[in-house]
């Protein structure tokens, strides 16, 4: 079963932690200093927020599969919704190690597309190095659909 995924950049971490505890009943299952993920199973959403005073709102929504096969199907979902698909590949990214492709809607809003294989104890890797400079004085860009990425159609 696929799991929905929203993030969302915040300008206030620890309110923001503060105000989605009380509207999940549910502690964060991941806690940084610049980051938080709740897991939830009601409703079942992967729901993110990261720190970027910057340009707080919606980041980015996203499907995560739960297995390789889920993701190949994903994939080939993207493959016919008609819009450019950027692959990452391997990465890791928001504190963990992931697949994962990018595409955007007809509008513009940016949709991951992501199967998530372990634990990083660091928020991004050598596509974040690649991007310094890119992201805000908050940090380097991660989990973004900013970065250069290998394309097709």
């Amino acid at each position: 079963m696929k799991r929905f995924h929203v993030n969302i950049s915040v300008n206030d971490l620890e309110q923001s932690i503060r105000f989605y505890t009380a509207l999940f009943q549910a502690e964060p299952s991941v806690r940084k200093p610049d980051y938080a993920k709740w897991m939830l199973e009601d409703p079942r959403v992967n729901f993110a927020i990261g720190l970027n005073p910057a340009n707080p709102g919606i980041e980015h929504l996203g499907i995560q599969a739960e297995t390789e096969a889920e993701l190949q199907e994903v994939f080939a979902r993207l493959e016919k919704a008609e819009g450019e698909i950027r692959e990452e590949g391997h990465t890791t990214c928001c504190y963990a190690k992931s697949e994962k492709s990018w595409i955007a809607d007809p509008q513009g809003v940016e949709w991951e597309t992501f199967y998530t294989y372990g634990e990083a104890t660091v928020y991004g890797g050598k596509q974040v190095q690649a991007a310094k400079g890119k992201g805000t004085s908050y940090g380097p860009v991660c989990c973004s659909p900013a970065l250069d990425l290998h394309t097709h159609k």
